[in-house]
């Protein structure tokens, strides 16, 4: 009976026979956070300001699943034996996605680190440099697609709804699905290798990217990524200025720098759900 009571009181799916269920506000805040993330995610093209704007979403999503993981009731019904393997499960979600995070995040940090470096050549006008910095670039960008490549492989969330978990356990899993699928918007673009199919040579790819009459247009049709515009400029660094190359990398270190504040901020909410998933498996 108290069981059912707190199933009544918690749910934000099931009905009951004599009176409407009132889900907890941060329960509708979850389930609102949740539905713009997949209308975001369903509507734009993955570029750097449409992740920065997803993550900011997860991290409203993850501050509200912190606040629904301190309420009384979510930690009485999921500390009860039969959650607790439900839970574990949650758990494990938790730590690959914190997996998930510490490889973006170090994407991120070795990317600009190798920007900065020929960024600094570049200015100098070194001439003789910037062969061997645009290689260590290159060189950085290759074990950085072939370390997200292998986290994506093994990204899949393989939950699966039974019918012994409690309501909070599968709105947890949307959650954590939803989590999954900004992270494999965020780091397919990275890996991305430039199409060796395509007509345009290095140079072209370029050419078309600094027509400022036409850039704003070109880059709505365009299917090229903040990451591919450096890796295109740099194949073609030959035969293109350094004004040219430095314009995309300077774009790259900005919006690096904004994803790596967005991660930062998303990763302290994540450790906060995982210590909280613990204390209920612990209590």
């Amino acid at each position: 009976m108290a069981s059912s009571a707190l199933n009544t009181q918690i749910s934000y799916h099931v009905r009951s026979n004599s009176f409407p269920s009132r889900p907890h506000p941060i329960t509708s805040e979850v389930d609102q956070h949740l539905s713009r993330l997949r209308s975001s995610q369903a509507t734009s093209i993955s570029t750097s300001s449409s992740i920065c704007h997803d993550i900011n979403g997860l991290q409203d999503l993850h501050g509200c699943v912190d606040k629904l993981l301190q309420l009384p009731l979510i930690q009485q019904a999921l500390g009860q034996e039969q959650q607790k393997k439900w839970v574990n499960e949650l758990l494990n979600g938790s730590l690959r996605i914190l997996d998930i995070s510490s490889i973006a995040k170090d994407a991120l940090l070795q990317t600009k680190e190798c920007a900065q470096g020929l960024l600094s050549v570049l200015r100098r006008r070194r001439g003789d440099e910037i062969s061997s910095e645009v290689k260590k670039y290159m060189t950085s960008r290759k074990a950085v697609k072939k370390t997200i490549k292998k986290a994506l492989e093994g990204m899949a969330n393989k939950c699966s709804k039974t019918c012994e978990e409690h309501e909070s356990i599968t709105m947890l899993r949307e959650v954590e699905a939803a989590t999954f699928a900004v992270f494999e918007s965020f780091l397919s673009p990275i890996s991305r290798q430039r199409s060796t199919s395509s007509k345009l040579s290095g140079w072209s790819l370029v050419s078309k990217l600094v027509q400022p009459k036409r850039i704003a247009c070109e880059e709505e049709k365009s299917d090229m990524k903040e990451f591919e515009k450096v890796d295109a400029a740099l194949i073609a660094h030959k035969t293109s200025t350094s004004d040219n190359i430095i314009q995309v990398l300077k774009e790259l270190e900005s919006n690096i720098q904004d994803l790596e504040d967005g991660l930062e901020s998303l990763s302290r909410l994540l450790i906060k759900s995982k210590v909280s998933l613990l204390n209920i498996l612990n209590n």
